[in-house]
């Protein structure tokens, strides 16, 4: 069975009518005021949408609003230096999304005078831009009904209309795209698919979805058959990868602490950190050789002040917070350079290093 035949299978007894209404009717009753839906203005709803990947709304409506108000056109975060652009950013995680956002937009600028495509193919060519981003500032700023398909979806539809396809799986994705190109709305795809969102988001939750106050529950098949708790189906992702280090405060006979920029490509690329020592097969003498191999400073450590953890989606950094003093050498590191401890807060920062800050005047 192709992918067209078992949309039409899932959906030939569904009475997609009553869904459509009951979504819409509720999301325009209930729906969260939130700063991005103000106004349908394409570059807020991109903005938004980037900000919420993999990031919780209450977290986001701060930077949000203080992104909008230093960079509040298109034009304005095209101009703007990347460092400046990451420091706004600094704490909300995933910085690619920051640096994707940056070089998109002014592709925007450069090649659409700042308008922000209504083409789907000329949107999707974007930096950063997939399907779902795509599908939500379409339907959402443009009230063209495209699908946006994230997890949330999926796991509202997969138990609406019990599927039990691994949603971890990109042929299930697309299968849930040909479904909301079936279900959505022609009228209103706005409504609709921030109606998908925001019921995934306060209703239908992961572990415990609060069927009873459901909008479209008389609709909705799993809770028919008792098995909402079941759906949907997800493979597990492989073990994160655990990385002992030294976070290293090292300060020089003025005071001044070194820190350095990471390569521009990579993990937390082009943002600033503290020298971190990878421990895996190294004591603490080999470190301090290490160290001076790398930075060209023979360094001296203190008592180890603090333990820092930090998960990211693939790997772990388990890291021992060390003050340390500069004792010989010159500094060769070309990405490296010392500033007073008051000025540290200037530089974007990932989280991790952020945790080490509270040491720095040690």
């Amino acid at each position: 069975m192709n992918r067209t035949e078992r949309v039409e299978q899932i959906l030939e007894t569904f009475n997609k009518d009553n869904f459509k209404t009951q979504l819409i009717d509720w999301f325009k009753k209930e729906q969260r005021i939130l700063p991005w839906r103000e106004n349908q203005d394409p570059y807020r709803v991109w903005v938004s949408e980037i900000m919420l990947q993999q990031t919780r709304v209450d977290t986001v409506i701060p930077y949000f609003n203080h992104f909008l108000s230093k960079f509040p056109t298109p034009e304005a975060l095209a101009e703007a230096e990347e460092q400046e652009v990451l420091k706004a950013w600094e704490g909300l995680g995933y910085y690619s999304r920051a640096r994707n956002l940056q070089n998109a937009v002014r592709e925007v600028v450069e090649q659409y005078g700042g308008k922000v495509p209504d083409n789907p193919e000329e949107l999707g060519k974007l930096k950063g831009v997939g399907p779902y981003t795509k599908g939500a500032i379409l339907s959402i700023a443009y009230d063209t009904p495209e699908p946006a398909v994230d997890g949330n979806v999926m796991r509202v539809l997969s138990r609406i209309l019990h599927i039990e396809d691994d949603i971890a799986k990109q042929s299930t994705r697309k299968l849930f795209e040909d479904l909301v190109r079936e279900l959505i709305s022609e009228e209103d795809p706005s409504s609709f698919n921030q109606g998908l969102m925001e019921l995934g988001a306060m209703i239908c939750t992961p572990k415990t979805p609060s069927c009873m106050l459901c909008p479209v529950q008389s609709e909705c098949r799993a809770f028919d058959e008792g098995v909402e708790t079941e759906l949907p189906i997800k493979s597990s992702k492989k073990k994160q990868k655990k990385s002992p280090y030294l976070l290293l405060l090292v300060k020089n006979e003025t005071g001044d602490l070194l820190i350095e920029q990471r390569p521009s490509e990579g993990l937390l690329a082009s943002l600033w950190q503290f020298p971190m020592v990878p421990m895996k097969d190294l004591d603490m003498e080999a470190a301090k050789h290490w160290f001076y191999g790398e930075y060209g400073l023979k360094v001296e450590f203190d008592e180890g002040v603090d333990q820092i953890k930090h998960v990211f989606s693939h790997l772990i950094w388990e890291m021992e917070v060390i003050p340390a003093k500069v004792v010989e050498g010159t500094l060769d590191y070309e990405r490296a350079t010392f500033v007073h401890p008051d000025e540290v807060v200037d530089y974007p920062f990932p989280v991790s290093h952020q945790k080490a800050f509270k040491h720095i005047n040690l």
